[in-house]
C-alpha cells in the first residue's frame, strides 16, 4: 500500500506545475503511476486534496528524519528552531512550484482548514524532534507561535530568488528573533510583582489547557479528544 501511494505521489509532480493539485493532475497520476484506478482511491478518497496532504506529510518526514540525524546539541535553542523551519523547506526545495500551487490550494476556503491543520502538525512535529517538554498552554503557544513563523517564512521563501535562498534565512532569523523578544517581555512581564497580579487572571485561564494526552478534551489541532 505504501509503495502504491508513493508510486501515485510521485507520478503527481509533473502534472501538479501544470495543472496544481487538481482532479486533472490526481487522474493522470493514476495513470501514469500504472496502480489500479479503484485502488489508487481507497488509498487518496479525497482525490487531489489528499494527494496534496501527502505531499505535505512527506516533506515533514524528511525533516524529522534529518533533525534527528544532526548533531544540533552544540546550537543555541533558538537555532535548532531555525535548523528545523530551514530543513523543511529544504526538503520541499525540488519541488518548489508544488508548494506554490500548495500554499494556493490551501489557501481556498473550502481547503484552509486542511491547510491551517498541516501548518499546525509541522511546527508540533519540529518542537516534539526537539525533545519539548512543555505542558498546558505553553505546548499550545509554542505550535501556534511556529507556525505563524513558518507560514510567513514560507511566502517569503517562494517568491525568493537571491542565491541559496540566502534571504530567506535571514527573514527567518529576524522571526524567530521577535518571537525570542517577545518570550523576553513575557518573562519580564510575570516577574514584575505588578504586572504578574495584573496577569494572574488570564495566566489562570492558560493554565487550565493541558497538552494532548493529559485528559483535558479540546477541539484544538493536534489534539486526541478523549471522549
Amino acid at each position: 500500500m505504501d509503495d502504491a501511494k508513493t508510486k501515485i505521489l510521485d507520478a503527481s509532480l509533473p502534472h501538479v506545475t501544470f495543472d496544481g493539485w487538481s482532479k486533472e493532475t490526481f487522474e493522470a497520476a493514476i495513470e501514469d503511476s500504472g496502480v489500479d484506478a479503484a485502488l489508487a482511491r481507497s488509498l487518496y478518497p479525497r482525490g487531489a486534496l489528499d494527494l496534496a496532504v501527502a505531499f505535505h506529510q512527506r516533506g515533514d518526514a524528511q525533516m524529522v528524519a534529518r533533525l534527528k540525524s544532526s548533531n544540533l546539541l552544540s546550537m543555541r535553542f533558538r537555532d535548532r528552531i531555525a535548523a528545523g523551519v530551514r530543513y523543511r523547506l529544504e526538503a520541499a526545495a525540488v519541488d518548489k512550484e508544488a508548494v506554490r500551487r500548495g500554499s494556493a490550494f490551501f489557501a481556498l476556503p473550502m481547503h484552509a482548514a486542511e491547510g491551517a491543520k498541516l501548518l499546525w502538525g509541522t511546527a508540533d512535529a519540529i518542537w516534539t524532534a526537539l525533545g519539548d517538554q512543555s505542558k498546558d498552554h505553553n505546548w499550545y503557544t509554542k505550535r501556534a507561535t511556529l507556525s505563524a513563523v513558518y507560514g510567513a517564512t514560507v511566502l517569503f521563501w517562494l517568491g525568493d530568488e537571491s542565491e541559496d535562498h540566502a534571504a530567506t534565512w535571514d527573514f527567518l532569523d529576524r522571526r524567530i528573533d521577535n518571537v525570542m523578544q517577545i518570550e523576553k517581555v513575557k518573562a519580564q512581564v510575570n516577574a514584575n510583582p505588578l504586572t504578574s497580579k495584573l496577569m494572574a487572571g488570564p495566566n489562570w485561564l492558560l493554565s487550565q489547557l493541558k497538552a494532548p494526552g493529559s485528559g483535558f478534551d479540546s477541539d484544538l489541532p493536534g489534539h486526541t479528544n478523549s471522549k
